[in-house]
């Protein structure tokens, strides 16, 4: 049953076929997400960000290292906000 008051936000499969260079396929890949583009601002949610460093920043950074000849990494977390505490009740189906 639904929560009285609460929106449920709908989900959607995706599917994706990996083909090799003859065009033969060669893995199926599945993913469940969710359409979180139907909520609105101020009715389903207060807020929403992405921290995001300007291009100035990463200059001065790329510079800093290179005057002090320290090594410097690149990586990619693409899990890093799926386990974060949640400020309220999120319904899915």
């Amino acid at each position: 049953p639904r929560p009285e008051g609460k929106n449920i936000i709908a989900l959607k499969w995706l599917w994706k076929n990996k083909c090799d260079a003859e065009n033969i396929m060669v893995q199926n890949k599945t993913r469940l997400v969710a359409k979180g583009y139907r909520q609105e601002e101020g009715i389903h949610f207060e807020e929403s960000f992405a921290l995001v460093a300007r291009l100035e920043v990463v200059r001065m950074f790329i510079a800093y290292v290179a005057h002090k000849n320290i090594t410097i990494f690149q990586m990619d977390v693409k899990t890093a906000f799926l386990n974060g505490p949640l400020k309220e009740e999120v319904y899915v189906s």
